[in-house]
């Protein structure tokens, strides 16, 4: 950590909370080109690596998609549509296709589930229980928002899309999935088109309680 002149340590707290407050979701309609360039794609991806990891088993992992693959993506999605709606139009299948050629940059969040290997040692030479799924996909999570975050320092636009597409057996083929995989979101990233409106965040007080006493132990 690098001292001000006055001996006090950087306001990381303003910067923190200025990059996280400043984000907003831009639609992948609205991110053009240009994307990341290599250099800043690192600097997303080892912004991931910092995300929490119990275990240090890495769960997850991305996938991306070149525009030389769009194509197969789009056919994928048309294919997926066909899965849950047989009676699709073409028209249908071609909206469901152009979804995989929006942002320059784009990828699929991977996350591996099930006891695929031992909890963690402890100090006392004992292993502790596996790390569950929720932890894994919180891991995920965490990776999502690290990624956004340096996206966005960087002067670009990100945003997470999901969809009944990803349970397809089209998707899952294309990206070579196995039964222990699920794909979680897709995340998109470039330069942004058209800023989202405002966006009312819900006041802490919404979703932040405190455990009370034991009314019996009282």
């Amino acid at each position: 950590m690098v001292a001000r002149d006055d001996g006090a340590a950087p306001p990381l707290a303003e910067l923190a909370a200025a990059l996280i407050h400043s984000r907003r979701t831009v639609l992948p309609r609205w991110l053009g080109a240009p994307g990341p360039d290599a250099d800043q794609l690192q600097q997303i991806f080892w912004a991931a690596a910092a995300a929490p990891d119990h275990g240090q088993l890495c769960p997850w992992r991305f996938v991306r998609v070149p525009a030389q693959a769009r194509d197969r993506l789009g056919n994928a999605f048309a294919q997926a549509l066909r899965e849950r709606d047989a009676a699709a139009s073409d028209a249908d299948c071609a909206k469901a296709a152009a979804k995989a050629h929006h942002a320059p940059e784009l990828m699929l969040a991977v996350v591996r589930l099930g006891a695929d290997r031992p909890g963690p040692a402890r100090g006392d030479g004992k292993v502790s229980p596996p790390v569950g799924d929720a932890e894994r996909l919180v891991s995920l999570g965490c990776a999502l928002q690290n990624m956004q975050l340096m996206a966005h320092a960087l002067g670009f636009g990100a945003a997470l899309t999901s969809g009944q597409a990803l349970e397809s057996v089209a998707l899952r083929r294309l990206f070579d999935l196995d039964e222990t995989e699920q794909a979680v979101c897709f995340l998109s990233i470039g330069t942004v088109l058209r800023r989202p409106g405002g966006l009312l965040r819900p006041r802490p007080s919404a979703f932040v309680q405190t455990l009370g006493l034991d009314p019996a132990g009282a």
